[in-house]
C-alpha cells in the first residue's frame, strides 16, 4: 500500500527532469563555407581535416556580376562526392545587379542542379546570397517565391540575410518565401568601422530570432581582410594595386566568447553556426585550422612556440614552430645555448648574434606565427645545441 503513495512524487520528479531536458538547448550544428572560386589540391587535405567537426558544407557554385555576367566556381565535384557530406550549393547574386531576371536565374540554377546531381553529390539545398537593398526586398521576395516554386520539393531553399533588413516590414515576406536563412554579422558595415563586432552580432542575432519563425543559422567570421589606401578590400584574392595595407582580422578570442554565449542562451530559432571560410594551406587571411577547431570545440586559445632542429653530420637547420591554437607575434630575441660552433647564421626575419654562451637570434622586423605554422630561423654547425635551454623574449 505504501508504494502507491510514492507514485505522485516519482511522477513529479520525472516530469521535472523531462521538462529540464526539453528546455535545455539543442547543440548548435557547425557548418563550413567553401568560398574559393578555383579549387586546388589543398582542398582535399582541408576537407579531410574538417570532417569530424563540421556536419555540412555550403559551397560557392555560381555567381552573377554586373560586368562579368554568369560564371561557375571551378569546384572539384569528384572530391565533394568522395567527401559525402550533405551539401548546400550557394548562388551569389551581386548586390550591384541592376535587376534580377527570374527567368535567367532559374535557367542557370536548373543547369547547376542538373550537373551536381548528375555527379552524384548529396545535394541538400540551395542558398541565394544576395545583398539586397532594403527598399528592394518586396521584389526579392517575389523572386524567391518563384524559385521555391521551381525547385524540387525535397530541396531546401535558404538565403543570406543582412542585419539592415531588421528594420523593414518586408523582411517577413522574404522569410516566408524560404525554408531557412543565414544571418550574416560580419563585413556588413563600412570596412573602416571594422570587420566584426561580437556584441553587435549578438544583438542582431537575438533580434533576428524574434522576427524569424523558421530555423536560421549565424554566419561567423574565421578570417581577415586588408584595406588599401583608397578603401578597397583585399581578401583571399590579392589585388593588383600596390601600396600599404591595413589589416583587419576577426579576433578568435572574441568569437570564441560569442560562441559560448550563443551555446548558453541561444536566440530563438537558432539552429547552428556557419563558418566563413574553409582555411586552405597558403590562405594567409583565413584562420588556420588549429585555431578554427579550437574555437569550435571550446578549447583554450594559446600559442606554443618550440624549436625544431633537423640535424645531419653536425649541421643543424633551425625552425620556429607554433604548436598551439593561437597566433603568436614573432619573439624579439631567441637565445639558444650552444658550444663549439664552427659556423652559424640567421635567415628571414632574424639576424644572428654569437657569444661564448651560444647563439642569439634577434628579430629585424615585425611578424607573427600562426597556429601550426613554422618559420625558418637559421642554421648552425655546432658540437652541441641545448634545445631545452632555449630562452624566448617578447
Amino acid at each position: 500500500m505504501l508504494h502507491h503513495l510514492y507514485r505522485p512524487v516519482i511522477a513529479l520528479l520525472l516530469t521535472g527532469l523531462l521538462g529540464c531536458a526539453e528546455e535545455s538547448a539543442a547543440p548548435l550544428h557547425q557548418q563550413l563555407y567553401i568560398w574559393q572560386r578555383q579549387w586546388r589540391p589543398a582542398h582535399a587535405e582541408a576537407l579531410a581535416q574538417s570532417r569530424a567537426d563540421f556536419s555540412s558544407l555550403r559551397v560557392l557554385a555560381l555567381q552573377a556580376h554586373p560586368q562579368a555576367g554568369w560564371s561557375r566556381a571551378r569546384v572539384d565535384l569528384p572530391l565533394l562526392k568522395r567527401d559525402d557530406r550533405p551539401l548546400i550549393a550557394v548562388v551569389r547574386l551581386d548586390g550591384q545587379l541592376a535587376q534580377l531576371d527570374s527567368t535567367e536565374i532559374g535557367r542557370q540554377i536548373a543547369r547547376l542542379l542538373h550537373d551536381w546531381r548528375g555527379a552524384g553529390l548529396r545535394l541538400q539545398g540551395l542558398e541565394i546570397d544576395h545583398d539586397c537593398a532594403t527598399a528592394r526586398l518586396p521584389a526579392y521576395a517575389a523572386l524567391l517565391r518563384e524559385l521555391r516554386r521551381q525547385l524540387p520539393a525535397e530541396l531546401g531553399l535558404s538565403i543570406t540575410a543582412l542585419p539592415a533588413w531588421l528594420d523593414s516590414p518586408a523582411l517577413d515576406e522574404v522569410l516566408a518565401a524560404v525554408d531557412s536563412s543565414v544571418l550574416q554579422v560580419h563585413a556588413v558595415r563600412d570596412p573602416q568601422d571594422g570587420l566584426f563586432d561580437p556584441e553587435q552580432a549578438l544583438d542582431w542575432a537575438e533580434s533576428y530570432g524574434e522576427r524569424s519563425d523558421k530555423p536560421f543559422h549565424l554566419a561567423l567570421p574565421a578570417y581577415g581582410v586588408a584595406l588599401t589606401a583608397d578603401g578597397q578590400v583585399e581578401s583571399e584574392t590579392p589585388l593588383r594595386q600596390g601600396g600599404p595595407r591595413r589589416e583587419l582580422r576577426a579576433d578568435p578570442q572574441e568569437v570564441s566568447e560569442l560562441l559560448a554565449d550563443l551555446r548558453k542562451e541561444p536566440p530563438s530559432h537558432l539552429a547552428g553556426i556557419i563558418w566563413f571560410r574553409l582555411p586552405l594551406a597558403g590562405d594567409r587571411r583565413a584562420w588556420p585550422l588549429p585555431t578554427l577547431l579550437a574555437v569550435v570545440r571550446g578549447q583554450p586559445l594559446v600559442p606554443a612556440l618550440a624549436l625544431q632542429r633537423q640535424q645531419h653530420n653536425g649541421f643543424s637547420q633551425l625552425q620556429l614552430f607554433n604548436n598551439g591554437t593561437l597566433a603568436s607575434p614573432l619573439p624579439d630575441r631567441i637565445e639558444l645555448p650552444a658550444r663549439a660552433c664552427a659556423a652559424a647564421d640567421a635567415v628571414g626575419d632574424y639576424r644572428l648574434e654569437r657569444s661564448a654562451e651560444g647563439l642569439a637570434f634577434v628579430r629585424q622586423r615585425d611578424g607573427r606565427l600562426d597556429a601550426g605554422e613554422h618559420r625558418a630561423l637559421g642554421w648552425a654547425r655546432c658540437e652541441r645545441i641545448d634545445q631545452g635551454g632555449m630562452h624566448v623574449q617578447f
